[in-house]
């Protein structure tokens, strides 16, 4: 799929091989059902704007990520999660991508949901909010590493970066499925700000602890003096 330096990538990493398995062990299981199963599965774990808003299934807004009913678009995010992910693992830990995989997930599949409430067709499946995430998150830590798409294309990360998100914007207008085109740009845009450095929630909370300790200390120290005779 992608090779940094025409050079095939290193093995799968575990916070990859996670989601892998997690994807394709609940997509496959769907895929293999007979009817009356696969309603039962949508109905309790799919992440619809009816789930989600109308019924109340929180969980779906994770458990739907993991089913995926295109079986072309399994293999593509086995490509990706195989491939190219587990870059950004190695750069952040397995713990950190873990988290990157959860907020770029939920703010993808709450932004879908909701405007589908408003189209009419919010069904948002499979890890595809992430994967066009991790891309974004890759042309921005490696912004000048030279990668080659399908080993074949040579462009650099930042170029791979913005190729995808114009792909993504092109395909959206082409099919006007606004629901995924707001879970895309929500991800990839929460993506960009975590990997900018412009979204450090935990950077705000010390600052936020740090001014209450010097309003606190600044307290102390204009009590007026008191003496013990």
């Amino acid at each position: 799929m992608v090779m940094a330096g025409g050079r095939m990538p290193a093995k799968i990493t575990k916070g990859a091989m996670y989601l892998l398995i997690g994807e394709l062990g609940l997509s496959l299981m769907y895929l293999v059902s007979g009817d009356d199963l696969r309603l039962e599965i949508e109905s309790w774990l799919a992440a619809t704007s009816d789930n989600v808003w109308q019924q109340g299934k929180i969980w779906t807004l994770i458990s739907g990520a993991f089913l995926h009913a295109q079986f072309v678009s399994l293999l593509f995010h086995g490509l990706i999660l195989w491939m190219f992910v587990p870059v950004l693992e190695r750069w952040w830990g397995t713990k950190r991508f873990l988290f990157f995989a959860l907020w770029t997930t939920l703010a993808g599949t709450i932004a879908g949901t909701l405007v589908g409430l408003w189209v009419g067709n919010g069904h948002i499946s499979g890890l595809d909010p992430f994967i066009y995430g991790t891309i974004v998150a890759y042309g921005v830590l490696y912004s000048t590493s030279h990668v080659q798409f399908f080993g074949v294309l040579p462009m650099t990360g930042k170029q791979l970066a913005i190729g995808m998100v114009g792909f993504v914007a092109v395909m959206i207008l082409w099919t006007q499925d606004w629901a995924h085109g707001a879970a895309y740009a929500a991800a990839i845009s929460l993506a960009y700000l975590m990997t900018s450095g412009k979204w450090t929630p935990k950077l705000w909370y010390l600052r936020h602890k740090q001014k209450r300790l010097r309003r606190h200390l600044k307290v102390v120290k204009d009590e007026p003096k008191r003496w013990l005779n």
